[in-house]
């Protein structure tokens, strides 16, 4: 009943599209284009991905039907960055939208206004992180800011509207009600379905409260992590599980045990009904008293606070995965799936314990890398991998291609159409990354780098002038830079070369790092 509450909601506040009769649609040969993108999904957390750690049996779907990114990365690892790059196909330091403080320009060009302007029905639903009226779209329903979990507000059209219910699900039936009651049949679509989960604070679904409950799941080799053989940036960085993630917030204890807090409560609890409540309570509350209970301390609390961390970000993950089997069984059943081509990704990657963190922003691999699957029956082979250096700044070119619209000059990624098509293999070496938001919460320092397949260079900057060299095939893990050591001189040079040459292509330089850092500064001091 709620979730058909949603969609009367939906459509009294929807855009008023008119629907086309079979006989007076035309045939379109164009693929239609459905970009799906959650928040903070890591590869580790996709069954496909091979980690063992959870099931994501519908995502892998699009990896069987179609093809896998193995070593697809972001150039910014930081949610509102990450998403102005991928609707602009042009690095941050480019498109001006550097970290989450500082304003996103709707007026410049991005990929779904190609598309509208050329012909396609556009509509964008779920999260994009940035202020302003989403520009290139005939439809938008997402939710400001960071948006709530449990009832949250939604911008229909640029009107606020609060819809009861769990967040995963309303974007969910929203994206379907869409394709269902308000595209044209006598057009091709672009339907950018954007999830808010995992995002912290990972607030599960009712129903997967206490999914995992009986499950003690191992956290990675190197959840105890001294950080040795790494630098300044990843001893002085805050986003320990055991040291940093807070009671309230993120291990969802009513009464902070060290202090007696209850701002979490008043702040974050009094946006539930009272059934959501009722069920809140009586998942987590019996479980907190144990844990109280035992009296846990040093690597034991530690444990337990990972246990806590991963299984309510996992909880997240299979309504995410519900909705993605619900859309693909709705292609199937009306046959769209023939001409659609479906991607599925997330802004960027996360840590799952690895060297005892969560959240991202580090170069490392695990929020360097972010998942990338992609189906398209017309050209792509069902079951391709592939591991060439692909990333976010690709995908706008790569949706003008398949849609016929020339590719702007400005635009910096490139169209990987061919590539997972089989018609070539040749692709670029080397990727660049770079990240701005420092001094801010997480405390993860200014850099840039460049990685190739086998090996990534950084450097950490601003209040630190610090250089890391990783052997990634040696050290997978990133344990040991390995910039100092004279077995990897002519790899150190090598390097230096590829980032100089990496950042005149793209037109990056420590006079831009100076502009936005200033400006950073600047938004800090007006808040």
């Amino acid at each position: 009943m709620k979730r058909l509450l949603l969609l009367s909601l939906y459509i009294a506040f929807g855009a008023g599209v008119i629907s086309c009769k079979p006989e007076e649609a035309k045939e379109n040969t164009r693929p239609n284009i459905i970009f799906i993108m959650s928040d903070d999904h890591a590869y580790q957390a996709i069954s496909a991905y091979g980690s063992g750690l959870n099931e994501t049996p519908n995502i892998d779907r699009i990896a069987n039907e179609g093809a896998i990114f193995q070593r697809a990365t972001v150039t910014n690892s930081i949610c509102a960055p990450s998403r102005a790059v991928m609707l602009t196909g042009k690095h941050s330091f480019i498109n001006g939208k550097v970290d989450n403080i500082q304003p996103f320009d709707w007026d410049q060009d991005n990929f779904p206004k190609l598309l509208q302007a050329n012909g396609y029905q556009t509509a964008m639903i779920g999260k994009i992180h940035m202020d302003g009226l989403p520009q290139g779209f005939d439809f938008s329903m997402v939710l400001p800011g960071q948006g709530h979990y449990y009832n949250p507000d939604f911008l229909i059209n640029g009107e606020m509207k609060q819809i009861e219910g769990y967040c995963t699900d309303i974007i969910t039936d929203a994206v379907l009600n869409w394709l269902k009651n308000d595209r044209k049949e006598d057009k091709p679509f672009l339907l950018l379905y954007h999830q808010k989960a995992p995002h912290r604070n990972w607030k599960p679904a009712q129903e997967y409260l206490t999914l995992y409950d009986d499950v003690t799941f191992d956290p990675p080799a190197n959840f105890f992590d001294d950080y040795e053989g790494r630098g300044t940036a990843a001893k002085t960085q805050e986003m320990e599980i055991a040291g940093d993630a807070r009671w309230g917030h993120d291990f969802k204890f009513q009464i902070d045990p060290t202090n007696g807090d209850t701002t979490w409560l008043f702040n974050q609890l009094k946006r539930l009904n009272p059934e959501q409540l009722e069920d809140w309570l009586a998942a987590y509350e019996p479980k907190n008293k144990a844990m109280l209970d035992a009296n846990l301390s040093g690597k034991e609390l530690a444990l337990w606070k990972y246990n806590r961390y991963i299984k309510d970000y996992l909880r997240t993950i299979k309504s995410v995965d519900d909705g993605v089997g619900e859309l693909l069984d709705y292609l199937k059943e009306t046959g769209l799936d023939e001409n659609t081509i479906v991607v599925y990704t997330s802004d960027q990657g996360f840590y799952l314990g690895e060297h005892g963190w969560f959240d991202k922003r580090f170069m490392y691999e695990e929020s360097f890398r972010t998942p990338l699957l992609m189906k398209y029956p017309k050209e792509i082979k069902a079951g391709s991998s592939f591991d060439q250096l692909v990333q976010n700044l690709d995908f706008a070119p790569t949706f003008l291609d398949y849609a016929g619209v020339a590719i702007p000059e400005e635009m910096q990624g490139e169209s990987f159409r061919d590539l997972v098509a089989g018609k070539t293999d040749e692709w670029r070496d080397a990727v660049y990354y770079t990240y701005y938001e420092y001094p801010a919460e997480h405390q993860v320092k200014r850099h840039y780098g460049v990685s190739t397949k086998r090996y990534k260079l950084i450097h950490f900057y601003y209040d630190i002038d610090e250089w890391e060299l990783y052997d990634l095939e040696k050290d997978p893990s990133e344990m040991k830079s390995v910039y100092d050591d004279p077995a990897y001189a002519d790899v150190q040079k090598m390097m230096h070369e590829k980032l100089e040459e990496t950042r005149e292509k793209y037109g990056d330089s420590d006079e831009l790092n100076q502009h936005y850092l200033d400006s950073y500064l600047e938004h800090r001091a007006k808040k």
